[in-house]
């Protein structure tokens, strides 16, 4: 018995006792994984604790002893491991619903310039005829109208900065019921989706300051939740959900 009891202690080339039992083993296999693991891997806290239970200790050490009052088993170590994992899983996540948000954005109908709607027929075909996820806002404008020019501007601007959107003009004299969009109500924003009106903003001039400008339009039609992300901000979202890793 003593003879197994002095084998179970082998001294090391640093003079310190090395367990070569089941406590050992583990002991061991502690410290190895400590010095796999990248020195970023664990915050300070939990790599010290590990660090202290890696590291054998003397038994008439009282500073040692004090030091590895906190026993922590191999259980408690897989639960902080499984906690990184976790994490990760969540990361990749986020990527994944960031790049499949960028692909509905990248697929589909594009457009990128406003369309010039001839007549009534041909208004009414854009709405009936568009896909139904498709989001159609419509200008419906008369030249000389204040506010209609500089809404014609804008509406070319973010045409190209929302592809996915389709972007029409008509004059009111064409759209067949001119009596209905007489110079008091104009300029006159429709928008439609999956055949149906949405949103309707008649006078939408008067929504802004005396000189307004594409801000000013993406700002109030964000503000209805009119418009998608932009294709560029869900590319800096998934950039910073890569760098954050």
């Amino acid at each position: 018995m003593e003879g197994a009891k002095r084998q179970s202690l082998v001294e090391d080339s640093e003079g310190q006792a090395t367990h070569t039992g089941p406590k050992g083993v583990i002991n061991d296999w502690r410290k190895f994984k400590l010095e796999s693991e990248d020195s970023n891997s664990f915050p300070p806290s939990k790599k010290e604790i590990l660090r202290q239970m890696s590291s054998p200790q003397s038994r008439d050490d009282k500073d040692s002893k004090e030091r590895f009052s906190r026993k922590m088993s191999v259980q408690e170590y897989e639960l902080i491991h499984r906690e990184k994992e976790d994490e990760n899983c969540l990361r990749k996540y986020r990527r994944q619903c960031m790049q499949d948000m960028h692909q509905k954005l990248s697929f589909g109908p594009r457009y990128g310039f406003v369309y010039e709607l001839e007549s009534g027929e041909q208004f009414l075909e854009t709405i009936e005829k568009e896909q139904k996820i498709i989001t159609i806002i419509v200008h419906i404008y008369e030249d000389g109208i204040k506010g209609c020019d500089a809404l014609n501007s804008s509406l070319i601007c973010l045409a190209a900065e929302y592809p996915t959107v389709k972007f029409c003009k008509i004059k009111a004299s064409n759209t067949g019921t001119g009596d209905r969009f007489s110079s008091d109500v104009l300029p006159t924003l429709l928008v439609y989706k999956g055949g149906e009106l949405i949103s309707n903003f008649i006078s939408v001039a008067e929504q802004f300051a005396e000189e307004f400008f594409t801000g000013d339009v993406e700002s109030f039609l964000n503000e209805y939740g009119l418009l998608p992300e932009t294709e560029m901000h869900v590319l800096e979202q998934s950039n910073t959900e890569e760098d954050m890793e």
